[in-house]
């Protein structure tokens, strides 16, 4: 109510009341102020007033102006109305006498432009004519640009019409010249003495002669690579006669100058190249070209792997073979830190070839990201053309030793014992570290990749290679000491050769017994192993030849002979080997007296020859039951060498054992 009472008492507003106004006058003001009021407003009333007749005199000007100017306008636009009519009516005229004249200039025009046509036909034909001839003169002057030029600017006419019998001449000629230019450009990736400029100009050239890039990609690299591996075996050569400072001004000047040079003729060729066939280079060659870097690399250290592992086993086989000064603990102990450091030694190598490799795929490096390339690399490269590869070539060489066509018959056989341990460790805890720290390293999930190869058949491989190497070392062993048996003068030296099969028996379950523990617990034996008239005791008393207590008419029965075999043709002489000490004992005790059985049944004894296979039997009876895991297994065996050789005699007579004891005791 406030605003709208003042509004209505602004003189100077819309909403003015002047009875509010005067009667705030008047309550306010004297009549004097009154007055001086009445009076300014009278003034203000004269001068609007006098404005107000200004701006119409003003405004009355202007528009008597702007009527004159329309006026004029008017009158204007009417003389252009008439000028446009008379421009339309020149301009059908003009349309007019061009048609005229282009109906009259018709076949004249058709003329002209047919003979223009002629005439740059014959210019392009007369080039063509002369071509080949320039063509030579460019080749003759090595100007392969111009060469290049001449022929890019030819070709479509030389295509359009080298089909025609009069040019076909023409086109064969510019064909053959063409491929010596491809061939002279080509040259260029092999001259040692090319620059990089040059190089390019020869790429260049040859991808506007429509050679296929990635071909000059590859034929350029391979040049490089020839070219370098000449360098290196420069280098090679100069190590060779140790030459340092030759060697250093030939790799820096020579190797290193000519590897920077393809780089960076490489990276300028083909990389940077701006054309259409840039992207597939960079994405198809490129990768290829570090797939196969990945791929020699591994292959070059698969090479050194297997060169090192010849290596520790050639070391192995010396360390077996040099006669020993020092004591039988001091050697025991040599065997185990020999076994222990060909592991440690294997599997560090492996770790150390894997860390060398790991660069390949680290995360800055650019193609290290690229799928095609990590699954190639890593996977066949590495875990499979690498680790499996080598651990195949691990247990054929090992098998190597037990094949009969290609064994060495000098191989120790504490050898073979010692790698059927390495492979059965290698089975037990190797290939599976070996495979983790590969799975690990290069982020290989053998869960997602089906086609590797399963820890478990190289784990299968490993056990194959183990048993065959512990079969082939119980059967050599089982030869050696059969051979000991069989081969010696009964009548003369026997209790000494017979002394000597168990010391040597004794020599192979010391040396087993440092690689193999007994896994299995031998049957109870009947005595105590330690004590040789505790033996003897067990031989009087618990078990007694059978042949013993026979007389010689019995022994002149075959049914006794028959009854004897009925258990020892049931032993399986060459069965498997368990990995126990017991078990290899067992074997190699079998194939000896086997061996031995054979022997005497092949030969004829007197009385006393029977007598010695006698004593011969007992004192062996005496003490290789211990070393195997039936004793009764060595007492049949026995009885039937001593049976065998009772068949086998003119005049079977037996001694009395307490006779064969006393001459055993003394032995």
């Amino acid at each position: 109510m406030a605003d709208k009472k003042y509004n209505a008492l602004d003189i100077n507003g819309p909403n003015f009341n002047p009875n509010l106004y005067l009667d705030k006058l008047f309550k306010e003001c004297t009549l004097r102020q009154v007055m001086d009021h009445e009076n300014e407003i009278v003034k203000d009333t004269q001068t609007l007033h006098s404005d107000m007749q200004t701006l119409v005199y003003e405004n009355y000007n202007k528009f008597i102006s702007a009527t004159d100017t329309i006026r004029k306008m008017k009158n204007d636009f009417k003389k252009m109305e008439t000028e446009m009519d008379l421009l339309a009516s020149n301009m059908a005229s003009i349309t007019s006498f061009s048609d005229q004249i282009n109906s009259t200039l018709h076949d004249t025009r058709e003329k002209i432009s047919r003979l223009s046509g002629v005439h740059t036909l014959l210019q392009r034909l007369q080039f063509l004519f002369k071509l080949p001839a320039t063509l030579k003169s460019r080749m003759e002057e090595k100007n392969y640009i111009q060469a290049t030029q001449d022929y890019l600017h030819a070709q479509r006419v030389l295509q359009q019409y080298g089909d025609l019998p009069s040019f076909q001449g023409i086109k064969t000629d510019c064909e053959s010249i063409l491929t010596e230019l491809k061939t002279e450009l080509r040259k260029q990736f092999c001259n040692p003495r090319a620059s990089a400029k040059e190089l390019a100009e020869s790429v260049d050239l040859l991808l506007q002669l429509d050679e296929p890039a990635k071909e000059l990609c590859l034929e350029f690299l391979s040049c490089a690579e020839k070219r370098l591996s000449e360098q290196l075996v420069m280098l090679k050569d100069q190590i060779e006669q140790r030459d340092i400072i030759e060697f250093v001004d030939l790799g820096c000047s020579g190797f290193l100058s000519d590897l920077c040079l393809v780089v960076a003729s490489f990276h300028d060729m083909f990389i940077n190249r701006v054309n259409s066939d840039s992207d597939n280079i960079e994405n198809s060659t490129a990768t290829e070209i570090v797939i196969n870097a990945g791929r020699k690399q591994c292959k070059a250290h698969l090479q050194i792997l297997k060169m090192h592992f010849a290596d520790m086993l050639t070391k192995a086989r010396q360390t077996l073979t040099t006669p020993k000064l020092i004591s039988q603990e001091d050697s025991s102990k040599n065997l185990n830190e020999l076994l222990n450091s060909l592991i440690v030694t294997i599997v560090e190598k492996i770790k150390g070839v894997l860390q060398d490799l790991v660069v390949f795929i680290m995360p800055e490096i650019n193609f290290a990201q690229k799928p095609q390339f990590k699954d190639s690399f890593c996977v066949d490269n590495v875990r499979e053309g690498l680790i499996v590869c080598f651990m195949h070539h691990f247990t054929a060489t090992a098998r190597s030793f037990c094949s009969t066509g290609t064994a060495d018959s000098k191989v120790p056989p504490t050898l073979l014992l010692l790698l059927s341990k390495l492979c059965l460790d290698f089975r037990n805890g190797s290939v599976h570290f070996l495979l983790s720290q590969t799975d690990e390293l290069f982020q290989i999930n053998p869960k997602q990749n089906v086609a590797l190869t399963n820890e478990n058949e190289i784990n299968s491989t490993m056990q194959e290679s183990a048993q065959g190497l512990l079969n082939y070392y119980v059967r050599i062993q089982g030869l050696n000491c059969s051979q000991r048996l069989v081969a010696h003068n009964r009548a003369e030296d026997c209790p000494a050769v017979m002394k000597r099969v168990v010391e040597d028996i004794s020599a192979i379950d010391a040396t087993v017994a440092l690689l193999y523990e007994d896994q299995g617990t031998a049957t109870e034996h009947s005595s105590d192993s330690s004590r040789k008239t505790h033996s003897i005791s067990v031989s009087r008393h618990q078990y007694r030849s059978n042949w013993s207590s026979y007389t010689p008419n019995h022994l002149d029965s075959t049914v006794v002979s028959n009854m004897h075999k009925l258990f020892s043709e049931r032993i399986e002489i060459f069965s498997t080997v368990e990995f126990s000490k017991v078990s290899i004992l067992t074997g190699i005790i079998k194939i000896s007296l086997k061996t031995f059985m054979e022997c005497v049944r092949l030969k004829t004894f007197s009385k006393y020859g029977l007598q010695q296979i006698q004593v011969d039997t007992h004192y062996l009876q005496l003490y290789l039951w211990r070393f195997v895991v039936d004793e009764n297994l060595v007492h049949f065996l026995l009885d039937e060498i001593l049976g065998s050789a009772v068949h086998r005699c003119l005049e079977p007579v037996l001694m009395e054992p307490s006779v064969v004891d006393i001459i055993c005791e003394r032995g």
